[in-house]
């Protein structure tokens, strides 16, 4: 028997591929309903999404974070409005758009670390969550300046963007261990 990390799609479902689906699915749609969470700002909305992001990463995992994520995306890509501003294709197209793909290698960078035991308390989740942030960033920040500047994509789209987002990361990082540790689940 192997020594490796436990997350959701091992601890709480058997090994079937209808309960990995159904793990996804949910995924995709807490993820929905974190969008929807928003306050307005130019050029992107503030969202819950990056939070919904990091909890999905500490919770899932690798593997099924980005299987969840990928599920969203592609819901989105096909029109279904889960984006903060609807859906459609054409979100991956604008200002939106690197932040969007920016959530697979985020959730992927989370849930790596948390296969790796990040999630179980609060420093290392946190940890954990900033290291995805940064990626998530980068995705959006590189985007974002090949539409409108580098200057400009820093005072409107990073920037403003950091506070949120670092309590976003607090609260991910707090949430998930008191998950796991109320749950008796302990990853």
């Amino acid at each position: 028997m192997t020594n490796l990390p436990r997350n959701a799609a091992t601890t709480w479902a058997p090994e079937s591929r209808i309960s990995l689906l159904l793990l996804a699915i949910s995924g995709s749609v807490f993820l929905a309903l974190c969008a929807k969470i928003q306050v307005p700002m130019w050029p992107v909305p503030m969202t819950m999404q990056s939070f919904g992001v990091m909890a999905l990463g500490l919770g899932l995992g690798a593997r099924m974070g980005v299987a969840a994520v990928g599920l969203y995306l592609m819901q989105g890509a096909l029109g279904l409005p889960v984006f903060a501003t609807g859906g459609g294709i054409a979100h991956f197209f604008g200002p939106t758009g690197g932040y969007l793909l920016g959530f697979l290698p985020m959730v992927w960078m989370i849930g790596m670390l948390a296969d790796r035991g990040w999630s179980r308390s609060v420093l290392p989740a946190l940890g954990a969550t900033l290291a995805g942030g940064i990626l998530l960033y980068l995705c959006g920040g590189v985007w974002l300046a090949t539409l409108m500047g580098v200057e400009a994509a820093l005072i409107h789209g990073v920037v403003p963007f950091l506070p949120g987002d670092l309590l976003k990361a607090i609260l991910a990082a707090l949430a998930v261990p008191a998950f796991w540790k109320g749950s008796g689940g302990a990853r």
